[in-house]
């Protein structure tokens, strides 16, 4: 493992098309008018040029402050004291002002809440549905701590998928995420399946944090013993010198192999690539996926 002062120089297959025009300016501005957040610009991910240019957006609800501290991720972290309850009807009005058809929503942990916030993301996914009823509504969701009730009050109002990542393989959870735990992840997973199994399941792994080929197959392996059916995989890149440090950039071709992986296992669509993140093409990935299960169907 290398020194934490050591820097890996950033490899030429990881270059980001930056654009702030048109589009891009317009959903910054709208954001801001709205009140709202985005984990595109809260967790400073390298596609938001080309997703915003695109007028495709996650929306991240319930505040700007995360309850837990992971060691990857740079979104704040401390004492939430933002609770919208009107949150939710913002949220809908920006996804119908972008004329979204597949709508992303995730949030920061707020364990400081009965719930989780799990109602917030009920009344964000009833909202979206009130205003776009043929818009698709992805939740990417916190653990809840394990809560099984907060789990059915997201899985009652029926998204359209359910994501849920695991981040990391089992070795290394404990070092990347803070209070998350492997098996909890899949648990939830597990859950979310036995209460809807209609409902897509989604998580992703992110590379480069010190995990072996090997880990990442048992991985993939221990999400489809719990019927995990989409599975993104991407580069991990170090947000702040605060943060973990890289320990390889993973080349693409070997993206590109653990994607055949992911298929040979079973999983109706795998988004693997350096600049991949969960909800990087997401309206693409769902249509994938709902192919392969028509595919599936019509072999039984």
């Amino acid at each position: 493992m290398k020194s934490s002062k050591e820097k890996l120089k950033k490899p030429d297959w990881l270059k980001i098309k930056l654009t702030t025009e048109g589009n891009y300016t317009e959903i910054k501005d709208m954001m801001r008018t709205k009140t709202l957040h985005t984990v595109c610009e809260e967790a400073r991910c390298p596609n938001i040029y080309e997703c915003w240019a695109n007028r495709t957006a996650t929306f991240m609800i319930l505040g700007d402050i995360c309850t837990r501290a992971c060691r990857f991720c740079a979104v704040k972290t401390g004492l939430p004291t933002e609770l919208d309850l009107q949150e939710p009807q913002r949220v809908a009005e920006a996804a119908e002002q972008m004329g979204l058809r597949h709508c992303v929503v995730t949030s920061v942990a707020r364990d400081d809440l009965a719930d989780g916030g799990a109602s917030i993301f009920a009344g964000t996914i009833k909202a979206i549905r009130e205003r776009m009823p043929f818009t698709r509504v992805e939740v990417l969701i916190p653990d809840f701590m394990g809560n099984e009730e907060s789990l059915k009050i997201v899985m009652d109002a029926k998204p359209d998928i359910l994501n849920h990542n695991i981040e990391t393989v089992e070795r290394m959870s404990n070092r990347v995420r803070a209070k998350a735990k492997y098996r909890r992840s899949l648990e939830l997973l597990r859950r979310a399946k036995e209460m809807n199994p209609k409902i897509p399941t989604k998580s992703s792994i992110m590379l480069g944090v010190g995990e072996t080929y090997e880990e990442v197959l048992q991985a993939m392996d221990d999400l489809r013993a719990v019927d995990c059916n989409i599975l993104t995989l991407g580069q991990y890149l170090q947000p702040t010198p605060n943060h973990m440090p890289i320990e390889r950039y993973v080349h693409p071709d070997e993206f590109k192999s653990l994607k055949e992986e992911g298929y040979k296992r079973g999983f109706r669509h795998v988004e693997s690539g350096p600049l991949v993140r969960s909800s990087y093409h997401a309206h693409e990935q769902t249509d994938s996926a709902a192919e392969a299960e028509g595919r599936e169907l019509s072999n039984v």
